[in-house]
Order: structure tokens, then sequence, then C-alpha cells
């Protein structure tokens, strides 16, 4: 299966079991018998209905008549919540689905959902893991109905209580993340700043952009680095270098339009692709040819940076193109995702993994995508590793992974200037958690942009988000805010690093407006406010602090 440059393959696999816990009103074992009755159990209470009546009730969006005074028993938001969940249909790869619930992880969730679903046997794990990979070979993809239809016994049990509690719990720091924003509203509030701006920085540059595509053989770590360097005929060594950090199972075109905006300011741009985490390895995952993603790619990535760094200087020397352009020993990193935790730790930030350890045990399904991508660094052996590149000079974070890699004190560690950015909507990586609660620790000068109404792919360049349009909602994935509706967002992300990497030139006091609240107001649509703070301020902290006490 053709894996775009975001997290579609894994985030799918999520939405189908978060609808699976509701929209049952919630080595493989073939069924002998498939299920041909759900059993419903509220507190005390019990029903019986069968799979063709939820099929018909998917079909129709009626509820059959036989089901009517069940359906009474729940809200209108939880009825509305089982008939989405029965409507949703997802095409998976049968064989990567199941490579990925024969994990350890994988296996965690399940047990997780299976309390859900109880059973006589016991054998709720391995009857959840039968009727996933079954029923994702159903014509019409895994759904709730293909589900039930493949799984072993006559009849499915289900605890109504605990399926809404795992609902509840999905995703658990991006609901945080809402209340927070409910909390400081107030604050957000419009102030239409008057701003005479010198220039508009969102504007391309003068100069034609050239690409260059190479690949660099790091032979000590066996890792061949595709990337793409980005420059123009005013290039010179009077600028940062600025090197990008790509997404888990992405490409190195994940900010295609960013690298191409400094590219055209005169500035020399490296788009990185890391082998153990790009979207070639995650179809190796899946096709179960390789670990979606190894403990050591923590490591990696950095080395990978700072390896390209060593060979930039070669080519500063060598290249004819290049030859006296490229700044490689004052770089800024900008990193999206993954690669947003890939730039703090070479800006600094200490892997601190006793935490993330005793955190991974227990109630992964809880987790947002970006928490259960950190836990694959528990593998690593030791407890604390720091892989600061002194070469880096500023660092961009955009929708960082940080909660639990950086440990209580890992992001105090920060030595240079850097930028994080947030977005409230975002369920892959939730703002409060991934980079609002940490965002105290990390040393000044520093700044935080809140894109109020982002999601976690608004950064990307619009060719790498042309998936979205069928992707169905729900509480770990969906209703992205990508293309022309994140317009305004990429402008200002283009503004923004702009500014930043001018901090390092003589045009610094030029550019300083641009990382100011008063521009991040100006920038400002009605659908997306942008809101930029050196320190939380107060009353927000104080949410901020009491998330914090209730997280530890």
């Amino acid at each position: 299966m053709s894996i775009k440059p975001t997290f579609k393959w894994l985030s799918s696999v999520a939405s189908v079991l978060g609808a699976i816990a509701i929209g049952t009103f919630g080595g493989i074992i073939h069924p002998a018998k498939a299920a041909e009755t759900v059993v419903i159990r509220k507190g005390i209470l019990a029903s019986s209905i069968s799979v063709a009546d939820l099929r018909e009730l998917a079909a129709t969006g009626k509820v059959p008549e036989r089901l009517q005074a069940y359906a009474n028993l729940l809200s209108a938001e939880q009825r509305s919540q089982v008939f989405a969940a029965l409507q949703a249909k997802i095409p998976l790869n049968v064989a990567g689905l199941s490579n990925l619930l024969n994990t350890q992880i994988g296996t965690a969730i399940l047990a997780d959902l299976a309390t859900a679903l109880p059973r006589r046997d016991g054998a709720g794990v391995e009857a959840l893991r039968a009727a996933l990979v079954l029923g994702a070979g159903a014509p019409e993809g895994l759904s709730v109905l293909s589900f039930l239809e493949n799984y072993p016994g006559g009849r499915v049990v289900v605890d109504l209580d605990r399926a809404f509690a795992v609902l509840g719990s999905l995703n658990a720091s991006f609901w945080q993340t809402q209340q927070f924003m409910a909390a400081i509203a107030p604050q957000l509030a419009p102030r239409n700043p008057q701003l005479n701006l010198p220039f508009d920085a969102t504007a391309a540059g003068p100069n034609a952009v050239q690409v260059m595509n190479l690949e660099f053989n790091d032979r000590a770590r066996n890792r061949r680095i595709p990337v793409d360097i980005y420059s123009s005929e005013a290039a010179t060594s009077d600028k940062p270098a600025i090197v990008f950090s790509h997404g888990l199972g992405s490409v190195r075109t994940d900010l295609r339009y960013l690298a191409e905006h400094l590219a055209s300011h005169g500035y020399v741009v490296v788009a990185v692709e890391h082998p153990g985490s790009n979207a070639t390895n995650t179809n190796a995952a899946i096709a179960g040819q390789s670990r979606l993603l190894a403990p050591q790619e923590f490591l990696n990535r950095p080395k990978d940076i700072s390896f390209v760094l060593d060979e930039l200087a070669k080519l500063n020397q060598t290249d004819a193109n290049l030859r006296g352009k490229i700044a490689s020993d004052r770089a800024m990193v900008i990193g999206y995702s993954f690669g947003g935790a890939t730039a703090l730790s070479l800006a600094g930030a200490e892997l601190q993994l006793s935490n993330l350890r005793q955190r991974c045990q227990a109630e992964l399904i809880t987790l947002s995508l970006g928490e259960g991508i950190q836990c694959a660094a528990a593998g690593l052996p030791e407890e604390r590793y720091q892989l600061r590149d002194p070469r880096v000079k500023r660092a961009i974070a955009m929708n960082p992974t940080t909660s639990l890699l950086f440990g209580e004190t890992g992001l105090s560690a920060i030595q240079i200037p850097t930028l994080i950015v947030a977005s409230s909507a975002d369920k892959t990586t939730p703002a409060l958690n991934e980079q609002i609660a940490g965002f105290p620790k990390i040393p000044s000068p520093k700044w935080l942009v809140g894109l109020v109404g982002g999601t976690h792919l608004s950064v990307k360049d619009p060719s790498t988000t042309l998936d979205q349009a069928d992707r169905p909602s729900t509480v770990i994935t969906g209703d992205e805010v990508v293309g022309d509706r994140a317009l305004s967002i990429r402008n200002y992300i283009q503004a923004v690093s702009l500014a930043m990497a001018a901090q390092m030139t003589p045009e610094a006091d030029k550019y300083a407006i641009f990382l100011t609240p008063e521009y991040a107001q100006f920038a400002s649509t009605t659908e997306i406010p942008v809101r930029l703070v050196t320190e939380i301020p107060p009353e927000a902290n104080a949410v901020v602090q009491s998330f914090i006490q209730q997280n530890k």
C-alpha cells in the first residue's frame, strides 16, 4: 500500500480501533462461526441486537424499530458516535495490520480494547486480532460490520459503559488541550494591531531557486542519506545554512514550499531524508520487512543532521555551484513532528528515558500517536543521551514530540534560541502535552507560536496532504486543515522562519518585527488566529501547571 508522507497508515489503524470500541456500541484465529448477535450490557441491563439490524442502521441511518428502545438510553452525542462509527470504512494492508497487532504495543492496545468485549474463554485479545485482520480483508475494507462478521463465536458481548470509557480515554492529551484552549479563550481576543511593515516577508525573494539532489553515504553507520539542496545565485556564507528534518513515515519534501521560500531569499536549504524513519521504511515495515521505528532512530536522526553538516562543509570547498556559499558551521535546523524532536535534540535537549519507560508500560490506549511513537525509545539501553551539535545555532520545532522523550529537565538543556510551533487542533501531537507544557523549561531567548484551529498537517506542503479528503473524522485523526484552508498558516511559517534565520545575519533588526506578538496578530485570519509569546501568560500558565500536576 502506498504511504503518503503522513501518519496515514498508523492513524487509520488507530481510527478503526477507536471506531470498533464504540461502533459495536463501542497466530490468527479463524472463526468457525462468526458473530451474528451483539449482546449489549449497560449496568444491570442487557439486550441483544442482530448484526443484520446494525447493517440496516448503517445503510439507512434510521434506527430499526427493534432497536428504538435501546437507542433511547443513549444521549444524542452517543447516538451520533455510534452511527459515525458504523459508517467508517478504511482500506488497510492486511499483512501490515497483522504485523502491527502482533507487536508488543499492538497487543497492549488490544488488551485495553478487550476489556470492553468480555469473553468467558479469556481469549479477548486473540479474538480481537482475528476479527481486525480478517475484517480488513473484506471488499469494503475494515469497518465495524466487517469486524463483527469475522469475530470468533456466535455473539459479541459489549460492556457499553466500558466501551464509552475506552472511547473517552482515547487520545486523552488532545481533549486536555481543548479544555486548555477553552480556559484561555478570553486571552485570545483579537486586538487588530496597526503595523507599518518594512516589507512582506511572505513574498518570494528575487532569486531563482535551483535544486540539487544528492545522496550522502555514512559508511560508519551504514546509512545512505538522500538530500535536496535548494539554493540561488545570491546565496552567500554570510547567511546560515538551514537544514530540514521530516516527520515519521514521511519524505524530505514535507516543507518544500518553505525551502523554496528561504532559498529565494539567498539561503542554502538542505532537506534531509532519514532512511530509518521515512516513507520507504514505513512501507517496508507494513510488508513485515523491517521495524516501523527502531529505538536507535532517536539517536540516528540527529546524527544524520550532524553528518550532513560534515558533508556540506566539503561541498563548500569542492562544488562548483556551492563553493563558498554554505555556512555549515552556523546552521539553523527546522524540524516537523518527529523531526521537531530531532531539532530539539540538536539544540541541546537531553533525552531522559526513565519516566518514558514507566509511562509506556500502562494504558497505551490513552496515548496520542505522538506519545506512542516516543514509546519506541524505551528500547534504548541508556537512561540519558546528549546529541547537541554546536554548529546548530538556532532551531525551529513545528508540532514536535517532547512530552516523554525529554523527561523532567531535558528541555532545560537547550542552549540556543528556539521557536516552537503548536496547533490547537493537533490530534497527533496535542499542543498542551507536547509543546505548551514543556515551553517554560526552555531557556530564553525562545518563542511559542500558537496556531488556533491549526492541525498536525497544516504546516506541510500541500503536495503531501492530498490524501486527507476521504479521511474519516475520529478522536485519533481526521479533520485536518490543509491545502487552501491552511494558506494563512503556511504564509506565517514562511515569514517567521525567514525572520529566525535573519537573526543570524546583518539584517537581524530589519526582520525582528516578524518575531513579535503584534505581527502574529496581524497575520491572523478569522479562521486561524495566530499568537506568539516569549513566556506563557500567568493566567494560562496556571492552567498549564494544573495539567502538569495532574499528570505526574
